[in-house]
């Protein structure tokens, strides 16, 4: 009776989850048709998630899709990194082995990293884009598999995830974009505690509009007597239907288990743990062995290291095997090599009964045997699975130099967060290490050591600070900028006790980079202890950094004398220590140092030699970082066009090689070159790129900044201060930078500007005043200037704009005399700001003017090249005469003003054509708006005179009592006047009055 039941006990009908299979189905439906499906199954452990997934898959499999299934893997207490993914490449690669080759091609190295038959992974250097490239190459793999075909990518388990694939699956769910592809990711919900790692990601994808997410619920009574009657063949008895369900609470496979524990005779006990283990325990003593041993080596268990670990006759073995797959206790895995538990639930009961010393003897066992045969397990496995037995053998000696070895395997495949896992357990086995063991600690692949801190610790004994360097180095790469911080000061605080300059000063760059990242400081006051530290040493990888770390950061905070200085020692240290990847990071500095000190073509060139050479030696990184300073430098001498093909051709190399993060850097200055060129549109577009894909913040700042700015300009306020919120958001208030608070003061001053508040625009700039006087930040120093200068000519006429303005005005003339102005387009700025404040004091004139648009005319700056020509234009027609040539800078004006889209400039280009009686769409002096006897928008000579006194700051009262007039007439005209200019207050008359001379008789 019990084979009977054995063997018939899943059920073999699929009960119930008619929705959720049909959400499934509809998922497919748009994937084949080609819209990407992101799902997550959720549902407590034994409720029918694999179950439902089965039958999902088969019908996909029917329906002609490639069916990848991959589950996490939990060994002992460890994941493995990337698991899932890589054993859901593997039966892509295994499907389609040319499509996958082809859709892979280029990038095998990157790509080895999960999956290892793609060939070798190499040595390239760690990054803090190595991770992101990894995942986007992983994702544009996939997108290309799915072109042609429907491809559904499962992954199980996601509750014993490890944290890289945790951070690969988010990344895939939300920039997967094209392709006939299905992700379903499952989990079991109750192990979801308020701690468990995996509920970030969780809530993460609920904000998702991409993700799907479907919960498996329990069954329901009927459904558990449909579930009975499947696993029974028969129709059950009313009184165990209820029993079951009673017991089991609906849970699918507690149905299974406790129908079988019932036709076994067994008397059911309180506890379902021990339900669990009936099976088990109907074993013969050799099967329940066997099933002990399976239950410790993890997940799944290959045959031949079960054998190597059962110790047990191959006959017996085989036997025992048999007898606990055909008890529906194990599995054979799919591809014949491994046997794992039908259900983690009774692996996990078994592997709860062992005893604490049967435990620690069986992961010695599974140590022993993959030590003494490493074939027994997939090469991409061994070194983590080594370093879990060992560790979970208690067994100092042995899982000290494995889970190093371990460690550097994690870092080959960017899984820092595993790393960094792996590190600290090497710390918390140090102390129990004897110390000449530890001192025959040495390199198992000299190409991956350690970080030196100033010495190489594969030559020397390895010391605990080692670890806590690479450990830093780990969890900043990881993200967990926090612990690194924590291990950093550790390590700065063992280093008190001892003399160790190099290793100390790399600690403070470290510290620094930390600092800087978190928006916690500047990083400079750890910088400059470290460069204390490194003083009068002799040249070393370790002093050539720190230079190189101090010049980085002069040329972005302090540009001048010192950081060039600092650049040229750094270049010369790293080439006297061979250490080419410094070498090249300080020679890129010392380029765009160089161009801001005038010499402007050595820099170009040394940047331009600097990209060629990083891309070369394949330092990726260091050849996009060479485009982003290069596309920099680029704008600041008024090249844009020149940096938008640097720019272009940067952004192409970061799309081929997945550096998603290095990409938005790129993008964020194209933005810039494409508003200076007036390409508003495409400006618009690459900046919501930079928002959509960039993970850093200062980019997509810098993205959002520009963003706020055509909004202001397109006479969208409001929405220019959401972005502007947004971008201080990102870039916090520890860290202010002159690029990033001075544009960002701009959009400020034009918000007030626009909004009619004079006095916030002042005060904007007189916060900005200490920012705009950094050296080498004319670039940003003038827009503002430009700004303040012209708020103050347009508020000319406003009574709440008189108080103050002196100083302002003066303000500003303070700060021209003091900024530089190199090269044409900064000189041209320089007139413009100087014509506006001539504006601002009512003393500008047509020729001041035409000298501006002289200087702009040759430059590719359409926007302030309109507005000059708009200044020039209402200069000449102030001045009389020269009206076909004032006609004809309007219509360019106009042009330009409805090709960009500012329709502030575009409506003040048409009222003052209207007020001049020029048209603005042919070249005839043909009327355009008000009569030929009416230059003032058909305001009455009457409201005129009312005009003339709202612009001097009379109240309603005051105008009636000096015009001899009712208040309520006064009023009256006060309405009619802001109908007739199209105005909202009694402040924006006034300036419209004064901009466009309405008090003054047209000559």
């Amino acid at each position: 009776m019990l084979g009977d039941v054995e063997t018939r006990s899943v059920s073999p009908v699929f009960v119930g989850r008619a929705g959720e299979l049909t959400a499934l189905a509809q998922a497919l439906a748009a994937a084949a048709a080609g819209e990407p499906q992101a799902l997550i199954v959720g549902g407590e452990a034994g409720v029918g998630k694999t179950r439902l997934v089965e039958e999902f898959t088969a019908a996909a499999r029917a329906a002609g899709a490639v069916v990848a299934v991959g589950g996490c893997v939990e060994i002992g207490a460890d994941g493995l990194p990337f698991a899932p993914f890589s054993t859901a490449l593997r039966a892509l690669h295994r499907a389609l082995p040319a499509e996958l080759a082809a859709a892979a091609a280029g990038q095998e190295q990157e790509l080895a990293r999960l999956l290892p038959e793609l060939g070798d992974v190499g040595h390239a250097p760690s990054h803090e884009d190595s991770t992101a490239r990894l995942f986007e190459l992983t994702v544009r793999l996939l997108e290309r598999l799915a072109a042609e075909r429907t491809v559904v990518l499962v992954l199980e388990d996601l509750h014993w995830a490890d944290a890289s694939t945790r951070h690969l699956l988010s990344y895939l769910y939300r920039t997967l974009g094209r392709g006939r592809i299905v992700v379903v990711a499952t989990y079991r919900s109750d192990d979801i505690h308020r701690r468990h790692p995996l509920r970030p990601l969780l809530a993460e994808m609920d904000r998702l509009r991409t993700v799907h997410r479907v919960e498996l619920a329990r069954f329901t009574r009927a459904e558990v007597h449909r579930q009975l009657t499947g696993i029974l063949a028969a129709e059950p008895e009313p009184a165990t239907v209820d029993a079951v369900y009673a017991r089991s609470d609906g849970n699918a496979f507690f149905v299974e288990e406790l129908i079988t524990a019932n036709a076994c005779g067994c008397e059911l006990s309180e506890s379902l743990r021990d339900v669990l283990l009936v099976r088990v325990e109907t074993l013969s003593e050799t099967a329940q062995r066997v099933a002990r041993i399976v239950a410790e080596g993890g997940s799944t268990v290959e045959y031949p290291l079960l054998a190597a670990v059962a110790r047990l006759p191959e006959d017996d073995l085989i036997e025992a095997l048999r007898a606990a797959v055909g008890a529906n206790i194990l599995l054979a895995t799919p591809d014949g090599d491994g046997y794992r538990f039908r259900h983690s639930l009774v692996r996990e009961a078994v592997s709860d009964d062992l005893l604490p010393g049967e435990r620690s003897r069986l992961n010695r066992r599974y140590a022993e045997a993959l030590e003494a045969d490493p074939g027994l397990v997939r090469a991409d496995e061994r070194a983590t699975r080594l370093a879990s037995y060992w560790y979970h053998a208690h067994d100092a000696l042995k899982a000290l130099p494995a889970v190093l070895l371990a460690s550097v395997e994690a870092r080959k495949r960017y899984a820092y967060a595993e790393q960094l896992q792996l590190l600290e357990r090497a710390m918390e086995l140090w102390d129990e290490v004897p110390d000449e063991v530890r001192d025959t600690l040495r390199p198992v692949d000299p190409t991956e050591s350690f970080p030196s801190c100033g010495c190489d610790p594969w030559t020397s004994p390895l010391r605990h600070l080692d670890l806590l360097a690479e450990a830093a180095v780990a969890a900043r790469l990881g993200g967990e900028r926090e612990r690194a911080l924590k291990i950093v000061k550790m390590a700065l605080r063992m280093l008190e006790e001892e003399n160790d300059p190099l290793r100390s000063a790399w600690f403070w760059t470290e510290r620094s980079r930390i600092v800087s990242a978190m928006g916690r400081g500047d990083g400079w006051a750890e910088i400059a202890t470290a460069q204390e530290l490194v003083k009068g040493l002799p040249p070393s990888s370790v002093h050539a950094l720190v230079l190189a770390i101090a010049a980085g950061w002069g040329m972005i905070r302090r540009p001048g004398p010192e950081s060039l200085a600092a650049a040229e020692r750094a270049v010369e240290y790293a080439r006297l220590v061979g250490d080419e990847p410094i070498a090249l990071k300080a020679r890129l500095t010392r380029g765009s140092l160089l161009v801001a000190a005038g010499d402007v073509e050595t820099g170009l060139a040394e940047m331009r030699e600097v990209l060629e050479r990083s891309s070369a030696v394949g330092l990726m990184a260091e050849a996009l970082r060479a485009h982003v300073n290069l596309g920099s430098c680029l704008e600041d001498l008024g090249r844009p066009r020149d940096s938008v093909e640097v720019c272009e051709a940067g952004i192409a190399v970061a799309v081929a090689h997945g550096l998603r993060d290095s990409e938005g850097w790129v993008r964020s200055n194209l933005v810039d070159s494409l508003v200076t060129l007036g390409e508003w549109q495409a400006a618009r577009e690459h900046a919501e790129a930079v928002l959509q894909t960039t993970q850093s913040a200062k980019p997509r700042a810098a993205a959002a900044v520009r963003l706020a700015q055509m909004a202001v300009l397109s006479g969208e306020p409001a929405v220019g201060r959401g972005h502007l919120a947004l971008a201080r958001e990102w870039l916090g208030r520890k860290d202010p930078m002159a690029q990033y608070t001075l544009p960002m003061a701009e959009v400020d001053l034009l918000v007030a500007a626009a909004e009619g508040r004079p006095a916030d625009a002042r005060a904007v700039l007189e916060a900005a005043a200490d920012d705009a006087l950094v050296t080498g930040k004319h670039r940003y120093v003038w827009p503002l200037l430009l700004a303040a200068a012209t708020a103050e000519a347009d508020a000319v006429g406003l009574p709440a704009a008189e108080e103050g303005r002196a100083g302002a005005l003066a303000r500003i003339s303070r700060l021209v005399r003091r900024v530089a102005a190199p090269g044409p387009v900064w000189q041209a700025y320089s007139l413009h700001v100087s014509a506006e404040l001539a504006r601002a004091e009512k003393r500008d004139d047509a020729a001041r003017w035409a000298a501006v648009v002289a200087a702009y005319e040759p430059l590719e700056a359409p926007y302030p090249t309109a507005r000059v020509r708009h200044r020039l234009a209402d200069a000449l027609l102030a001045e009389g005469g020269r009206r076909e040539e004032a006609a004809g800078l309007l219509r360019s004006a106009h042009a330009t003003a409805l090709r960009l889209g500012a329709r502030p400039m575009a409506e003040e280009l048409e009222l003052l054509a209207a007020r001049a009686r020029l048209s603005l769409t042919a070249p005839e002096p043909e009327p355009a708006g008000p009569e030929p006897d009416d230059d003032a928008f058909g305001l009455t000579p009457r409201e005129q005179d009312v005009l003339g006194l709202v612009a001097a700051g009379r109240t309603n009262r005051q105008i009636a009592e000096e015009l001899f007039i009712s208040p309520k007439t006064a009023s009256v005209h006060v309405s009619n006047i802001l109908a007739k200019l199209g105005v909202a207050t009694r402040g924006e008359a006034a300036a419209m009055a004064h901009r466009l001379r309405l008090l003054e008789p047209m000559p």
